[in-house]
C-alpha cells in the first residue's frame, strides 16, 4: 500500500512536469520587433525567399518592422533608427542589429572604442577629498572606424530606446561573392585592404555587448553556417558565385538558431 501511494505521488509529479513544460510561453511571441542590418536582412535581396525574421513572424506572431537594405555598412544604422522613429515612434518592443560584413569588405579600419584624457576629478578615500589626477576615457566617435561606428550607433539607438530590448548579432562567416568584375569579394581567409581579417570584426561585435550592456547573438558561432567548405554550400544563395547570402534553408537554420536564442532574452521589460 505504501508503494503504491508512492507511486501515485511520483505520477502526480510527473504531470504536473509535464504540463509545466508545454504550456511555456516564448518572451517574443507576438511582439513587435525592428530588424536593423544590411542586404542577409534586407526583403529586396533575391538570394532567399524567406528571410530569418519572416520564419520568426510565423513561427512567433513577431510583427516585423524591417529597415535593412542591402551594401549597408555600421554608418547607416542611425539612418534606420530615424527611419523606425519615424514611422513607428516608440511602438515597438524590441530592435535586432545584424551588420558588420560590408565594414570587412570596404576596409573599414577597426579604430579604438575610447580616447583618454588626462583631467581631474574630486576623490576622498580614508582622507578628505581632494582634486587629483586621474586619466577619464570617452567613447570614440570615429565615424571613420569600426568601433566609432559602433559607437555612434548605439549611443543613439539606446538613446532612442532606453526601454527597449536591443540585440546585436554578430556577421556569420562568409565565402565568396561573384556578382560581376566591379563587386568580386574574397572569401574570409583573405585580409581586406586593411590587412585586417574577418574575426576582427566579429570579436568587435561582441565586445561592444559588454561596452553598452547590451546581449549578443554569436550567429558566427552558433548558427553553424560555414560557407568555406563545400559541404555547406546548400546553404547558400549559388555554390559557385555567392557563399554570402543564405538561400532559404541557410535563413531558417539561422531562424531556428535565434527561436532558441531569444527565448533566453526578455522581449520587453
Amino acid at each position: 500500500m505504501k508503494r503504491k501511494i508512492i507511486l501515485l505521488i511520483w505520477a502526480a509529479l510527473l504531470c504536473g512536469s509535464v504540463q509545466a513544460q508545454t504550456t511555456f510561453v516564448h518572451p517574443w511571441m507576438q511582439k513587435r520587433v525592428a530588424y536593423f542590418g544590411d542586404s542577409i536582412t534586407d526583403p529586396r535581396n533575391k538570394a532567399s525567399k524567406k528571410k530569418y525574421w519572416n520564419f520568426l513572424q510565423e513561427w512567433l506572431g513577431i510583427t516585423p518592422y524591417v529597415y535593412a537594405v542591402s551594401g549597408r555598412q555600421w554608418n547607416d544604422i542611425p539612418r534606420q533608427a530615424d527611419k523606425l522613429r519615424e514611422e513607428h515612434g516608440d511602438s515597438v518592443d524590441a530592435i535586432l542589429i545584424f551588420i558588420g560584413t560590408n565594414d570587412y569588405n570596404n576596409g573599414v579600419p577597426i579604430g579604438q572604442w575610447y580616447e583618454e584624457k588626462e583631467e581631474k576629478v574630486m576623490y576622498g578615500h580614508g582622507q578628505p577629498k581632494k582634486l587629483v589626477d586621474r586619466k577619464r576615457r570617452y567613447m570614440s566617435m570615429d565615424g571613420n572606424t569600426y568601433r566609432g561606428r559602433i559607437n555612434i550607433a548605439i549611443d543613439k539607438v539606446k538613446r532612442m530606446y532606453p526601454t527597449k530590448q536591443i540585440v546585436l548579432l554578430t556577421p556569420i562567416h562568409r565565402a565568396q561573392f561573384y556578382r560581376n568584375e566591379k563587386n568580386w569579394q574574397c572569401t574570409e581567409d583573405y585580409t581586406n585592404q586593411c590587412g585586417i581579417y574577418m574575426e576582427e570584426y566579429i570579436a568587435a561585435v561582441k565586445e561592444a555587448g559588454n561596452i553598452w550592456a547590451l546581449p549578443v547573438i554569436d550567429l558566427n558561432a552558433v548558427s553553424g553556417l560555414y560557407p568555406m567548405m563545400d559541404e555547406y554550400a546548400q546553404y547558400f544563395a549559388d555554390p559557385q558565385v555567392d557563399r554570402l547570402h543564405p538561400n532559404d534553408k541557410g535563413h531558417e537554420r539561422m531562424a531556428r538558431t535565434l527561436y532558441c536564442q531569444l527565448s533566453a532574452l526578455p522581449c520587453t521589460f
